[in-house]
């Protein structure tokens, strides 16, 4: 028996579980309340992925009507006896418990194959060369990849429509400001996909007999499932309360007013959840505490409230403990490559810890995003040695050295402390996070985190134009992120950039543009990861907020906004508007898209850009060296006197020597220094070279009481001459190439 129950219902990921319930997990065990966790999306895809999982699939299926069958579905279900055979070693080869199932994979004739293959089959010599050589392991992975949505989409034909690998009836979340559809869908008879998520939480609510259900709802995909478990709960188990807190109540459902919601839910939780989930489950522990809510919706008295009645403040980061994984299933998620592109394949393949660097976004400006909400608004970072101690309690806990900062943003100092901890502690970890393309991230930084462990970045570009960035107020030039990104590459950083289409005001003459920006960048091979979205207004949004500042219309099926927003009872984010410019930013879509598949892949740079649309767009006015004349500026020389020197290398070989010339004598010495990948040497007189190499031994990651450059400066000048001709010297560039850090 456990007090709380927490749950991620279906579905959000393959290969990772998501951490919101993990974060809670942490935080409960600080205060001594006992809660188990379970991530139902998992659990109900490996109950569906089985050869008896299958094996129900294809009877549910065979007392449908085949008539309207695709050809597709038809090759499939004729196939089933195959499917059924091979399922259980192709889950287990993408959990990573059956290495050697790759070569059957690759070799053919293996896996039973429909139209997903079939783009694949056409052109597999082709195909490998457009996403670069792929490891067999790889390969294999891609390969059951397409074998399982073949599966995935003979379900969504002929079993369940709802059905998604990462969500589940999307459509009911989306933009849903009435809750009739889907209080009417929750009306209905059990969906397949139904009847097995709630004999999976049957088992579990009986196991646990829990007094409070948390239910983490992030996307839109999961809120359906949601609202089914809880209606499940309800009508068996009445006596237990149940609450939804997460992403998607978060920003949706901050104005919900439907009572009927309240059929389902005892307490809907906005923002951070730690307090409000200690309040709640003090309100049902004991009769005798007095009534305390934090951001909470209710029912009283057949209304609506909002509830915010406690004086407590919100728990810092550095007391809500470390994120637990206990429960989680995590040797049994599951590893998908679908090579969409480089940075979606960090997302779908191998299993993440998931931490967090900072609460919030330490710019918090961007016009287009929720800055309004505290998930964004309120700025507090961790301490570096804190965030590190839980690096390593999880790598015990988990088995796991991969790790995805989840950030809105992360703050580039914190990332070199970080950085510089992994380093003092020797740990060898892997990890990736979001970031804006700022000025901060010199060369030296990228290099000190790619040494950390640091192996991919994505940060938005978003529209490539200084004029539509200045009004996102986005902080960056396109200068400023092709210097940046340039750093990360040249360092070995994958760089993923969010692209953004169809901003208020954005001109066909700027969409033109931009893409020229982006093709010069991947061309460059400064960024080898991108997408691009469409603007979408959002009602917590700067541009949501004011949109007559901003020229766009609000408007939902010819009402205006002012009336809608009386309407609207359940959902409230996405806004339906109109740009006061007239423009159809959607007919842009595909060709961007197309001709970004092809940049990521290094083809069809020599393309004009009128060939990737069917209208006619203007010439672009960008100069076609533009961002090869912002790499070729000069960098600014100024000494940063006050930043810290660090050294990364080992420490070299030592070899003295005499240099004669006229008759005059120098003692010199020659270091010889060994990296992981090659070896270089310098020669500098003795006493210079002598400081120096005790320079490098006071100066590693694990030194404490690192010099700053200026005090660097007036050391070398107490014993020598002019710093600067020192520092610039080309023996000191060689080394500071090769792990000499100004920070």
């Amino acid at each position: 028996m456990k007090d709380i129950l927490l749950i991620t219902p279906p579905f959000t990921q393959l290969n990772t579980p998501y951490p919101a319930t993990a974060y809670l997990k942490g935080f409960l065990n600080t205060k001594e309340i006992s809660s188990f966790q379970m991530d139902l999306g998992i659990e109900v895809i490996l109950e569906l992925f089985s050869k008896s999982g299958l094996t129900n699939i294809f009877q549910y299926a065979s007392k449908q009507s085949k008539k309207d069958w695709s050809e597709n579905a038809q090759r499939i279900f004729t196939l089933q006896n195959e499917y059924a055979k091979t399922i259980d070693a192709v889950l287990a080869f993408l959990q990573g418990k059956n290495a050697s199932l790759a070569r059957q994979i690759c070799s053919g004739n293996f896996l039973p194959e429909a139209s997903r293959f079939n783009a694949f089959n056409e052109d597999e010599e082709g195909f490998t060369w457009a996403f670069g050589a792929m490891g067999m392991q790889d390969k294999a992975k891609h390969l059951a990849t397409l074998y399982l949505e073949d599966i995935s989409d003979f379900i969504v034909e002929c079993v369940d429509a709802n059905f998604g690998f990462s969500r589940y009836a999307e459509r009911l979340g989306r933009s849903a400001n009435s809750f009739d559809e889907l209080y009417n869908e929750l009306q209905k008879e059990l969906t397949y996909i139904d009847t097995i998520t709630l004999k999976l939480l049957k088992e579990r609510v009986v196991a646990v007999d829990p007094k409070l259900v948390l239910f983490s709802v992030p996307f839109p995909g999961n809120l359906y499932s949601a609202f089914r478990c809880a209606q499940w709960i309800k009508k068996n188990n009445p006596a237990i309360k149940i609450a939804m807190g997460g992403g998607f109540p978060n920003t949706e459902l901050r104005d919900v007013k439907d009572k009927r919601v309240f059929e389902f839910f005892d307490f809907i939780t906005l923002d951070d959840g730690e307090l409000p989930v200690e309040l709640l489950y003090n309100f049902v522990s004991s009769s005798g505490v007095e009534n305390q809510f934090k951001r909470t919706f209710l029912l009283e008295k057949e209304e609506v409230v909002y509830k915010n009645t406690t004086l407590k403040k919100d728990y810092k980061q550095s007391e809500i403990g470390t994120p637990d994984y206990t429960d989680l299933l995590l040797n049994q998620y599951i590893s998908v490559i679908e090579i969409a592109n480089p940075m979606h394949s960090l997302w779908s393949d191998g299993r993440w810890n998931k931490l967090t660097m900072a609460h919030g976004c330490y710019w918090g400006k961007c016009t287009f995003c929720d800055i309004s909400l505290d998930y964004i608004k309120v700025y507090e970072p961790i301490a570096a040695k804190l965030l590190v101690d839980r690096m390593e309690t999880l790598i015990a806990q988990t088995g796991e050295t991969g790790f995805h900062f989840v950030d809105e943003a992360a703050p580039p100092a914190l990332m070199r402390e970080v950085a510089l901890e992994i380093l003092k502690r020797n740990l060898v970890v892997t990890w990736w996070t979001n970031i804006r393309f700022e000025k901060s991230f010199t060369s030296d930084l990228c290099y000190l985190l790619k040494a950390s462990g640091c192996i991919a970045v994505s940060g938005g570009l978003e529209v490539a134009s200084d004029r539509l960035l200045e009004l996102i107020k986005k902080g960056v030039t396109v200068e400023q992120v092709a210097q940046v990104t340039r750093n990360f590459t040249v360092n070995g950083i994958m760089v993923h950039a969010y692209l953004m289409y169809g901003y208020p005001t954005q001109t066909v003459q700027e969409t033109v543009d931009s893409l020229e920006m982006v093709r010069q960048l991947f061309e460059l091979g400064i960024i080898q990861s991108g997408f691009w979205h469409q603007f979408a207004m959002t009602a917590h949004s700067p541009v949501g907020l004011d949109p007559d500042a901003f020229g766009v219309i609000p408007q939902q099926n010819g009402t205006s906004f002012s009336e809608l927003a009386k309407q609207i009872t359940f959902a409230n984010n996405d806004i339906a508007f109109k740009d006061k410019t007239g423009i159809d930013h959607e007919k842009f879509s595909f060709g961007l898209k197309k001709s970004l598949f092809n940049y990521m892949h290094g083809v069809c740079f020599d393309y004009e850009l009128q060939d990737w649309f069917d209208f006619k767009i203007p010439k672009t006015t960008i100069d076609p060296n533009f961002i090869s004349n912002c790499l070729e500026k000069e960098e600014n020389f100024a000494l940063k006197l006050n930043a810290k020197v660090i050294w990364l290398g080992n420490l070299p070989e030592i070899k003295h020597f005499t240099k004669s010339k006229k008759g005059k004598s120098w003692k010199m010495i020659q270091f010889l220094f060994h990296d992981k990948s090659t070896s270089f040497e310098i020669v500098l007189e003795e006493e210079k070279g002598l400081w120096l190499y005790d320079f490098f031994q006071k100066n590693t990651p694990q030194n404490s009481n690192k010099l700053t450059l200026n005090q660097m400066k007036l050391d070398y000048e107490t014993n020598f001459d002019d710093f600067e001709l020192f520092w610039y010297a080309k023996s000191m560039q060689i080394i500071r190439n090769n792990g000499l850090l100004v920070l």
